[in-house]
């Protein structure tokens, strides 16, 4: 109270001194409702905890990003060469006969603006279309929709926050239910953008249907649980495949969902094209064109394979549904015939450590990116690096998937030594061993410890024989496990040099790219449904910590008496710290014991 009466006498004196007046300030009292979040060029204000934001995905944002500036631009490009191709053709049919028109003489035509709209068709905050309109070029119309109004609220409001009404429209309807009204030809979507809580497949048959010919999907699949073994049943019923427990989990789930998304197209005479797919942190993304022709989807067997896994060495051995050999004519020399290749592949017992297989999929077994547009998408990543907030993660991603093999699926290092309880071989030995043998090797991006090559897995198992020469095992353990007693029991069929070679090491690792990123703060994941997850204050594990220990929730043991005679009560010590948080070699100064009741001692006695 003193400090307030000083201040009014100073203000008084003031105002005495120099003859002014003062001015009372106006507050907005909604100011302090909102929490403010930036990223990129967009401002976030969230005013309710019902709308979901989750910051983990700032990097799958910016990717988008990425993807769709590289994409709007080549799109853009295709329509106009084909608007183009299509009037001068209309030209010489309606001048046929005029010697004088040529192809260089022919007039000029007038290129009409190619509309390129994108749906957002779980928008929640709306962050990522008002970053699409702020930040991807050529974009005419934008639809942002979600099915909860407080969300539409929250989008309306951020929308004319950012000035971006003229390009972003807001839907309130169900996402499928709005893909339909647009399976028209002429309304259907350049680009539709899936980013749903958890299985993306129940979205996927509307979205085929609405995205425009050349037009791009982008899906989210964060169920990783359900795409990486733990539930087969319940990925089958999903996704159309059995997931299976390997260490190249990650890539077979990316593999699980593409061949979903062209299960899906097939049924409508439409086929994808992979542009790009990621497997990162706690969930899988995809980037694939879709496209229509009838003859190309009779070659979707080709692409799609069943999966043996055996169970003791972790060895994947692919099965393909269809397959294509020559079948030429005098009128088409290159003429191909498809027909179904013989099964199974393998023995009803593993050849490498006598085991049985199990059987998963089918997967995507063709390429899953497209190098082309990889590259495309690293020079602009590489000019639009103060935007992006994630740019040095991106490029990092991005070299490693541009070094990456298309072989289907990996194995890690860890798995290969840890079968024979080997110590783990230098990975650089290891890729230099298949480099001398005179077969190519890389990385996945799935896994910092991924091995993906093209050698025959007898290949590889000779390299772990060979190692295990220079550094043997201890004969207790073989005797203790029969896979691995069987499979170094075998003879080196192979010429294995393990000689190191420079070109071993690749390139994004020797300037230091980021690759593989740890988990850069707490409780990283994919946050709560519908609800804001930002610091420590709103974390899920803090949220959710104690949560059954509340005043209700508690439980009450019996009470003390001679009717419980049967019942100790464990002496129990108390410790009291002094000092701060951060003082971790404080000491007790005090300690307090909780005695037993005379009661029980009495009856303990008896």
């Amino acid at each position: 109270m003193t400090y307030f009466l000083k201040f009014r006498q100073f203000t008084a004196r003031f105002k005495r001194l120099f003859k002014m007046e003062m001015i009372d300030i106006e507050v907005d009292p909604d100011r302090w409702k909102y929490k403010n979040i930036k990223e990129g060029c967009a401002i976030m204000r969230l005013k309710t905890d019902r709308v979901f934001y989750n910051p983990v995905q700032e990097f799958n944002r910016d990717m988008s990003i990425a993807v769709l500036a590289v994409f709007t631009k080549k799109y853009k490009q295709e329509q106009l060469e084909k608007a183009e191709k299509k009037a001068k053709g209309q030209i010489f049919e309606d001048r046929e006969g005029d010697e004088s028109l040529t192809h260089e003489r022919a007039p000029k035509v007038e290129q009409a603006p190619v509309p390129i709209t994108i749906l957002e068709a779980l928008s929640a905050t709306g962050l990522r279309s008002i970053r699409y309109a702020q930040e991807v070029p050529n974009v005419t119309k934008i639809i942002a929709n979600d099915i909860s109004a407080q969300a539409v609220e929250t989008i309306k409001d951020n929308i004319e926050y950012n000035y971006v009404g003229h390009l972003v429209e807001v839907s309130h309807d169900d996402a499928c239910m709005l893909m339909y009204k647009h399976k028209h030809p002429s309304k259907r979507f350049t680009a539709i953008d899936l980013d749903p809580y958890g299985c993306p497949s129940i979205f996927l048959d509307s979205a085929v249907q609405s995205v425009a010919d050349g037009g791009l999907l982008l899906v989210t699949a964060t169920d990783m649980a359900v795409l990486a073994g733990n539930s087969p049943d319940t990925c089958h019923a999903k996704y159309g495949a059995i997931s299976l427990r390997t260490k190249s989990c990650h890539e077979m789930a990316l593999r699980i969902l593409l061949q979903c998304i062209e299960q899906h197209a097939n049924r409508y005479g439409r086929y994808i094209v992979p542009l790009l797919s990621m497997s990162v942190d706690f969930y899988i993304r995809v980037f694939v064109e879709v496209r229509s022709g009838a003859i190309h989807c009779k070659k979707s067997a080709s692409k799609m394979s069943m999966v043996y896994h055996c169970v003791g060495c972790d060895t994947v051995t692919l099965q393909q549904l269809s397959a294509f050999k020559p079948n030429p004519s005098p009128s088409n020399p290159d003429q191909e015939k498809s027909y179904l290749p013989p099964a199974p592949p393998v023995g009803e017992f593993c050849t490498h450590c006598n085991q049985r297989h199990r059987l998963g999929g089918p997967i995507w077994s063709a390429p899953i990116h497209d190098e082309e547009f990889v590259d495309d998408v690293m020079k602009y990543v590489e000019k639009s690096n103060n935007v992006l907030g994630t740019a040095r993660r991106i490029e990092g991603l991005l070299a490693v998937v541009r070094e990456e093999l298309p072989a289907p699926l990996y194995c890690t290092l860890d798995r290969l030594c840890g079968a024979v309880h080997l110590g783990s071989m230098p990975m650089l030995l290891v890729r230099s061993a298949l480099l001398n043998g005179g077969y190519k090797v890389s990385y996945s991006h799935a896994s910092r410890l991924s091995v993906k090559t093209d050698a025959p897995a007898r290949f590889l198992w000779d390299i772990v024989r060979s190692w295990e020469k220079q550094n043997p095992v201890k004969p207790a353990k073989l005797e203790a496990d029969p896979v691995a007693k069987y499979i170094l029991s075998q003879e080196i069929t192979s010429t294995v040099d393990l000689t190191m070679r420079p070109d071993a090491n690749p390139e994004s690792r020797k300037v230091g790219k980021l690759r593989f990123q740890f988990n850069p703060t707490p409780h990283w994941g994919p946050g709560c449904r519908a609800a804001i997850n930002v610091g420590e204050r709103k974390a899920k594990a803090i949220k959710n910590q104690n949560k059954k220990k509340g005043p209700f929730n508690k439980r009450h043991h019996s009470p003390w008496g001679s009717q419980t005679p049967s019942k100790k009560v464990a002496v129990s010590t108390l410790r009291i710290y002094v000092g701060s948080d951060d003082d971790t070699d404080s000491k007790p100064e005090e300690e307090i014991e909780e005695k037993q009741p005379d009661t029980v001692k009495e009856n303990e006695n008896q």
